[in-house]
């Protein structure tokens, strides 16, 4: 009688910690924004992709989109909105110096340029990163 009350009591506090848990979860979730444009890398608005390294912020996806010239084919787009706490409107992702890693100011989160992944501070998620597609003159960002 004792183990089968232990076991309703169990559950029930289970079944009750479950929505604490799950929105706690949710707090920490870039929100999902649809991206599709293109630019003209040609353009005066980003001549810093002309070259290797080369990054610019645009407008788009949550918190602003990042944009990395990795090679002369090869382009990389993430939102600047920090993985550890979305929400707040401090939390923005802006490049460093180095031009290899990313940080956020607010929490010091750092992330790694060639995936997005964390490499310092209190984020454990990765930046949401955004398909690229070049043809050697238009850069279209989408998702």
């Amino acid at each position: 009688m004792k183990t089968r009350f232990f076991k309703i009591i169990s559950f029930s506090l289970l079944i009750l910690m479950l929505p604490i848990s799950c929105d706690k979860n949710k707090k920490n979730i870039i929100p999902y924004v649809t991206v599709d444009f293109t630019i003209d890398i040609l353009s005066t608005f980003y001549t810093e992709l002309t070259s290797v390294g080369g990054w610019v912020n645009v407008t788009g996806g949550y918190k602003g989109i990042l944009i990395y010239r990795l090679s002369m084919d090869e382009f990389l787009a993430f939102d600047r909105c920090c993985s550890y706490n979305p929400q707040d409107p401090c939390e923005i992702i802006e490049m460093e110096e180095s031009g290899l890693t990313m940080i956020d100011s607010c929490c010091g989160s750092r992330f790694l340029i060639l995936d997005g992944s964390p490499i310092e501070g209190p984020a454990t998620r990765m930046l949401r990163q955004y398909r690229t597609m070049y043809d050697g003159r238009y850069l279209r960002v989408f998702n």
